[in-house]
């Protein structure tokens, strides 16, 4: 509904064969949300290369980052990788670093309820927001800043990326 809202024309498909379809190549975004599925060959494939080419894709929490384990090659095309959520649901803060942004106008620090991720990130991302991780779950992780929200280039496609969500 949000997407239709702001001018989309939103097609939902519920299983993971529309990524080897080659008409996804003509979309203009795509909002996987998928958890610890898997991905065929085929669907890898034409699902990068179509972001390679750029179509635009966008996601949140474990919908997009815990999404296709098995697959690098899409973990590479999102920037990160769910790792753990130490805690569970727990308080934690989220600091907003490039406020600038036009994704981040308008947003400023705030403390949040939900998973705090833990993640295996890549160091192109272009950092939007962070959190940090206090030790009580986790000790030695204390004071760790892990990217919360990020954007990034991968080939012509524009990719998004929150790991707020869940709660």
């Amino acid at each position: 509904a949000m997407l239709e809202e702001e001018g989309f024309a939103v097609r939902v498909e519920n299983t993971t064969a529309v990524f080897a379809d080659p008409a996804i190549a003509e979309l203009s975004l795509i909002v996987p949300i998928y958890t610890m599925s898997k991905l065929t060959k085929a669907e890898e494939a034409n699902l990068t290369k179509a972001v390679e080419n750029g179509v635009g894709l966008g996601g949140y929490h474990g919908g997009m980052a815990d999404a296709f384990r098995e697959s690098p090659e899409y973990q590479f095309m999102c920037g990160g990788q769910w790792v753990a959520h130490p805690g569970n649901i727990i308080d934690y803060h989220v600091n907003v670093t490039r406020g600038d942004d036009p994704i981040m106008r308008g947003i400023e620090d705030f403390p949040y309820r939900s998973e705090q991720y833990y993640m295996h990130v890549d160091p192109s991302n272009e950092v939007l927001a962070t959190t940090t991780f206090s030790g009580s779950h986790a000790p030695w992780i204390d004071g760790v800043v892990m990217p919360v929200v990020w954007k990034r280039r991968h080939g012509k496609g524009r990719v998004f990326y929150s790991s707020l969500g869940h709660a």
